[in-house]
């Protein structure tokens, strides 16, 4: 990816065809700035699915780290999401 061209939000309007065809063509995202200041970023679309993908990973990686830490400190006094159900649903809780 290439480095970001910074553009206002009227630069953009002015030309988003050519905005969208550089961030598809050339790589290159756009940032778009409002009164000065950083509002939003056209890259393209299969960039933002590579990006959301690694996100969704990384969020996968963290929780099953978290789950395995759980099991590891688990003395058998855990109760399952059924175990817990069960017990809400016959009033034990």
């Amino acid at each position: 990816m290439s480095e970001p061209v910074t553009e206002s939000m009227a630069e953009v309007r002015a030309h988003l065809a050519d905005v969208l065809d550089r961030a598809r063509r050339e790589d290159t995202p756009t940032i778009v700035t409002r009164r000065g200041k950083a509002e939003g970023i056209v890259l393209d679309i299969d960039e933002y699915r590579r990006l959301k993908a690694i996100e969704e990973a990384a969020e996968d990686a963290w929780l099953s780290k978290l789950v395995d830490a759980a099991r590891a400190d688990d003395d058998g006094s855990s109760l399952s999401i059924e175990e817990m159900t069960a017990e809400i649903l016959r009033g034990d809780a």
